[in-house]
């Protein structure tokens, strides 16, 4: 009776079906998660919001997104990838759908902040540390790496067709596009996605012979995530994951991805031509995430961390003198570079979580994300207050680039360690 799973393994093992249909759900689920950027001028125009009220919902936005995911790293574990993941699709959908009726900045934030948040923070990167736990023991790397491309380039790859849309139909028919895109891969993931190797029969991508699935934890979602956290949070490289990843999470989506079109337009540049250039951050996004997950596989994730954030720091410092009303030569190596680093980091990121904390590592991988994006809620907010009171960014982009350089020496500074056994 083993023959048939064995067979099945040599063709095409399912892991990769799994793991092609979760890049499908990260693109989805991201493309409204790019369009604030996009529509921050619109609705300014329109209600004469201010930057700050504005940044207010995409901050409650990333905060949630970031806290949803150790618990959804939880309820993945305890219900199953399919269940979760159709569920935030579905909520992605509606608070993309409702978003239309906002009149006034608290609704941006119920819609924008809270239903966007939650649904993103459901699948968020630790579905792809998931899918990888549990589908892969061979290339782990680079499967994070590929999910974890298709989660940021989905973000950024939508910007150019909703700056478009925005410009020739309005705001609210760009995200009536992101709600329908959404919902188109709800079909795939109940008809494709399968919860573990154990459903089809099969042993993960790589299994050694005799290998032994996990029992799936007991208990609920919520207890399962806080006892984590508890164990985890005795052990320092814990708290040095968490700082590096939240200064990650400040200086890309918080900043960058929040920030960029709105300062290059105080540039004089068009908005659709600053919505081409994030678009491009996510082309080169693939190919520098997929290839440090094959790197994480070799390398220690260590100094690739520190080489990711020093190279970061170094372009955020030069920034400022590179936007100007027109798209320049420097400003295109910029937006290569930066595209290249942009979520580089997860996959060693996870790597160590892994290590460090063995089975428990995609909850604590939630955590360690949680701080992610904490730091990104406070960099929104923080460079939408900067930009209203001395009229630039320029103070937000040289206070960024500092605090990559702290994350580059905390994150050579990790200590090799014997895996920490959370009991």
């Amino acid at each position: 009776m083993t023959a048939g799973p064995e067979l099945r393994t040599r063709r095409l093992h399912p892991g990769w079906i799994v793991a092609a249909v979760a890049f499908l759900a990260l693109v989805g689920a991201a493309g409204f998660r790019a369009a604030p950027s996009v529509l921050m001028l619109p609705l300014e125009e329109e209600f004469g919001w201010t930057r700050t009220e504005l940044s207010l919902a995409v901050t409650v936005n990333l905060l949630l997104y970031g806290l949803m995911a150790p618990f959804a790293a939880a309820l993945m574990a305890r219900f199953g990838l399919r269940r979760v993941t159709a569920v935030a699709l579905l909520l992605v959908a509606a608070g993309a759908g409702l978003s239309i009726f906002a009149t006034a900045p608290w609704m941006l934030v119920l819609t924008w902040g809270v239903m966007i948040g939650l649904g993103t923070g459901s699948m968020a990167l630790v579905f792809a540390a998931t899918v990888a736990d549990q589908w892969f023991i061979k290339r782990r790397g680079l499967v994070v790496g590929v999910l974890t491309a298709g989660s940021a380039t989905g973000q950024l790859a939508f910007l150019p067709f909703i700056a478009i849309l925005v410009a020739d139909q309005g705001w609210r028919q760009a995200s009536l596009l992101v709600a329908g895109g959404a919902l188109l891969v709800v079909p795939l993931v109940l008809l494709f996605l399968r919860n573990t190797p154990a459903d089809l029969g099969v042993t993960p991508y790589g299994a050694p012979s005799g290998w032994v699935p996990p029992l799936r934890p007991t208990g609920s979602a919520v207890g399962i995530a806080l006892g984590t956290l508890r164990r985890a949070s005795r052990v320092r490289t814990f708290w040095a994951l968490v700082a590096g990843f939240a200064i990650c999470g400040a200086t890309t989506n918080g900043l960058v991805g929040t920030h960029f079109i709105p300062s290059a337009h105080d540039h004089g540049m068009p908005e659709t031509t600053a919505a081409g250039l994030l678009a491009l951050v996510g082309i080169f996004d693939i190919v520098g995430t997929i290839a440090s997950g094959w790197l994480t596989d070799r390398i220690n994730p260590r100094i690739l961390l520190g080489i990711y954030y020093a190279g970061r720091g170094v372009g955020l410092l030069i920034l400022p003198f590179l936007l100007s009303a027109t798209v320049q030569p420097p400003i295109i190596v910029f937006v290569i570079i930066y595209g290249l680093d942009w979520v580089a980091t997860v996959p060693p990121t996870v790597a160590l979580c892994r290590e460090i904390f063995g089975k428990d590592g995609p909850v604590v991988f939630g955590w360690v994300f949680a701080s992610h994006q904490i730091g990104a809620a406070i960099a929104a907010i923080v460079a939408g207050a900067v930009r209203d009171s001395t009229g630039e960014y320029t103070i937000a982009w040289f206070g960024a680039a500092g605090l990559c350089v702290v994350a580059a020496i905390v994150s050579l500074g990790i200590t090799r360690a014997r895996r920490e056994v959370l009991t």
